[in-house]
């Protein structure tokens, strides 16, 4: 990708929101995809667990729900096979069981290029963020051991915070919330804040979503088997193939915001 691709992306969602400029001040990451290479020990974990209950889910099919709830993924799979929605027992029979599977896997390394990207974000004055729906309750202590000195507790979005896993907007519209309330206890005054002084970085379909409906430049990695289309059909302002090829580009996406 070339400054003039990022230059023309900015562009057109500055001309689309109706705004005149971006001034990055945080960089909201998913997590899983993006930040830890776990989603292939998620779509092997849903494809073994559903064909256990005598489901089908191929792992392919796993990072188009990536995001949603273990109740809605479910519920897809039951009535697209079963023609009826799965029993509030069958559902957490089903989580159980893809749960403990998944515990057994090894533990997801970090992402390459990923700590790269975060130390050159944290440097270059823009604040990192993460946005997940993982309700892990060990979730800071295991950030913070692969990315030492770059996450803040309270700019953390979790299952915890909100009512409404992605597509819903929620959890990155509750980022920008958190950042907004965060920046004030800082300076001491409220901050004039709006979507265009946040990214979303994102990996799954439904991720994407989530960002876009909350009004925030989105920008995609594919880390994972789907087809380019399947990010950028869903309104992915820029994309990249990997974290490292994203840390490679930040200084000319940076640079590119700061044009603006």
């Amino acid at each position: 990708m070339n400054k003039n691709q990022i230059g023309l992306a900015i562009r057109k969602y500055l001309e689309d929101k109706g705004v005149e400029r971006m001034e990055l001040k945080a960089a909201m990451f998913d997590m899983d995809g993006v930040l830890f290479d776990s989603m292939k020990n998620h779509a092997k974990c849903w494809h073994e667990t559903m064909a256990h209950f005598g489901l089908d889910l191929p792992e392919w099919e796993a990072y188009m729900h990536e995001g949603r709830t273990g109740a809605g993924t479910i519920n897809i799979v039951s009535i697209r096979q079963r023609g009826c929605e799965a029993t509030e027992d069958e559902i957490e029979r089903i989580y159980r069981y893809k749960s403990e599977l998944f515990n057994q896997c090894p533990k997801a390394e970090r992402m390459p290029g990923a700590y790269e990207l975060l130390v050159k974000v944290k440097t270059s004055g823009v604040v990192p963020m993460v946005v997940t729906g993982s309700g892990q309750m060990t979730l800071l202590d295991r950030l913070n051991r692969n990315f030492p000195d770059i996450f803040r507790e309270e700019l953390m979005v979790t299952a915890f915070d909100v009512k409404y896993g992605k597509p819903n907007p929620e959890p990155y519209l509750m980022g920008m919330e958190k950042y907004g309330k965060w920046r004030e206890r800082c300076d001491g005054k409220s901050a004039a804040l709006s979507p265009a002084h946040f990214i979303v970085v994102e990996n799954a379909p439904l991720g994407v979503q989530a960002g876009v409906a909350a009004g925030v430049f989105t920008i995609a990695v594919n880390t994972g088997p789907l087809p380019d289309d399947a990010l950028l059909s869903q309104g992915a302002n820029l994309l990249f193939h990997s974290m490292q090829e994203f840390c490679d580009e930040w200084e000319n996406v940076l640079g590119e915001f700061n044009s603006f």
